[in-house]
C-alpha cells in the first residue's frame, strides 16, 4: 500500500522556522513530481511549492517565494519543505502530494495533477 507521511509541523512564533518532511512508503516516487499544498480554516487548498523528479525544476507560490525551499532526497524517498520567516498567515494544514505530471508550471501548481496525498501536518504560527 502506498503512503505519504508528513512530519515536522508544530507551533512556532512569527519569524521562526520549520522543516516539514514527507516520507514515502510502498512506492519510491523517485520519478514522481512532489508537491506541497496547504489549507487554512475556511479556505480552499492552495499550492505552496513543487519539485520535479530530478530536483532540477521547482516552483513556488508568490506568497512564500524567498522564504520557503523545497528539496528532495530520492535515496530516502523523502521531500522536504524548509520554511523560514514564518508569518501568522502561513498557519494551515500542510499536505504533501505526488504525481506523474507534464512538465508545465500549470501542472505543477494544480492539485488535480497529483493523485497521491499525505494526511497533512498542522503548522501554526503565532503573532
Amino acid at each position: 500500500q502506498v503512503h505519504l507521511v508528513e512530519s515536522g509541523g508544530g507551533l512556532v512564533q512569527a519569524g521562526g522556522s520549520l522543516r516539514l518532511s514527507c516520507a514515502a512508503s510502498g512506492r519510491t516516487f523517485s520519478n514522481y513530481t512532489r508537491g506541497w499544498f496547504r489549507q487554512a480554516p475556511g479556505k480552499e487548498r492552495e499550492f505552496v511549492a513543487a519539485i520535479s523528479w530530478s530536483g532540477h525544476v521547482s516552483y513556488y507560490a508568490d506568497s512564500v517565494k524567498g522564504r520557503v525551499t523545497i528539496s528532495r532526497d530520492n535515496a530516502k524517498f523523502t521531500v522536504y519543505l524548509q520554511m523560514n520567516s514564518l508569518k501568522p498567515e502561513d498557519t494551515a494544514v500542510y499536505y504533501c502530494a505526488a504525481g506523474l505530471l507534464g512538465p508545465t508550471r500549470d501542472n505543477y501548481v494544480s492539485d488535480r495533477s497529483y493523485n497521491h496525498w499525505g494526511q497533512g501536518t498542522q503548522v501554526t504560527v503565532s503573532s
